[in-house]
């Protein structure tokens, strides 16, 4: 009788916070990543503006392929602040606590933007490949509305669809547990504190996945299917080896990306024993493709690199 009534108690009684606890099995000496964690988030930021900034002020960038870059910039932004400044002020305040709809808001935005930034990395698939395979009709394809209609459709549909993740998580009733072993709010996460069946949110996020991110991976994998194919037939070494090189900076990317997307899925499905693994690998998702995006495409892209010198060394003579 008295188990009945202390289950009647619990589940009538709703949480009014989350507890982030930050990274399991190394509280005491977390904060020392926080200074790693500071240093790439800053990086995030300043490396995004100044890819910006570069793009804004050189005509010669003024193509479709760059205004990707641009808005891509934007997105990384966009997705490290959703993150970073909570995660540091865990790991230098302990300011742990975290209102349910600030979490679900969070929520929200972190699927926002990771389905932004894999829409965005088809968009440059598709780029490339009409570069490359329709060379001659790329400037009538390619254009800035074409860029501005992908935009705002990838807009439209990472804005709409994971909709359901923080609906779907709100509606679960967090009776006791409050204590989340994570430095963000992921969905499963989150509802594994619920006290009622949270399968229904399990299957939502296993679908989004699969509708959205699986469908964006299989057209990167189509676009540079076709772009190999017709690279392998090129008669000129030389022509192949350039058009190779476009693409360079954009797999190393994509690669990344989706490695670590996987690689977090199967430890979550797991159940690993060792919670640090997926908990560091998805605050780190969240940051280094932020601070590795401009740098990687500053390096392997000559007219970027040439804007960027540009742009310092009127920076430095200004001063």
């Amino acid at each position: 009788m008295f188990q009945d009534l202390r289950d009647s108690n619990s589940s009538n009684f709703q949480v009014s916070e989350f507890i982030l606890m930050g990274f399991p099995g190394i509280h005491i000496w977390q904060h020392w990543l926080s200074l790693p964690l500071a240093l790439l988030y800053l990086l995030a930021l300043s490396a995004n503006i100044l890819i910006l900034i570069v793009i804004n002020q050189e005509a010669a960038l003024h193509q479709p392929m760059y205004y990707f870059l641009g808005i891509l910039a934007v997105v990384d932004m966009g997705l490290a602040t959703t993150i970073m400044p909570k995660i540091l002020a865990i790991l230098w305040f302990n300011a742990k606590s975290i209102s349910l709809p600030e979490c679900f808001a969070q929520m929200y935005a972190i699927h926002c933007f990771v389905g932004m930034e894999s829409g965005i990395f088809v968009c440059m698939a598709i780029d490339r490949y009409v570069a490359i395979c329709q060379p001659l009709r790329y400037p009538s394809i390619i254009t800035e509305s074409f860029v501005i209609k992908a935009t705002v459709f990838m807009a439209l549909r990472n804005t709409l669809c994971p909709i359901s993740v923080p609906v779907l998580a709100a509606q679960r009733h967090y009776c006791f547990r409050n204590h989340l072993e994570h430095c963000l709010c992921s969905n499963l996460g989150v509802t594994s504190l619920s006290c009622d069946d949270r399968k229904i949110n399990s299957i939502n996020q296993l679908l989004l996945a699969w509708t959205l991110m699986g469908s964006d991976l299989g057209l990167i994998i189509l676009s540079y299917a076709l772009i190999l194919h017709s690279v392998l037939n090129m008669n000129s070494v030389e022509a192949a080896s350039k058009a190779l090189s476009t693409c360079t900076s954009h797999l190393i990317l994509i690669l990344f990306f989706y490695t670590v997307i996987i690689v977090i899925s199967i430890t979550h499905s797991a159940g690993m024993t060792v919670p640090l693994i997926p908990v560091l690998l998805n605050v780190l998702h969240n940051v280094i493709p932020p601070a590795l995006n401009p740098m990687v495409y500053s390096f392997k892209n000559k007219e970027l690199r040439q804007g960027l010198y540009k742009v310092v060394r009127m920076g430095i003579k200004g001063n």
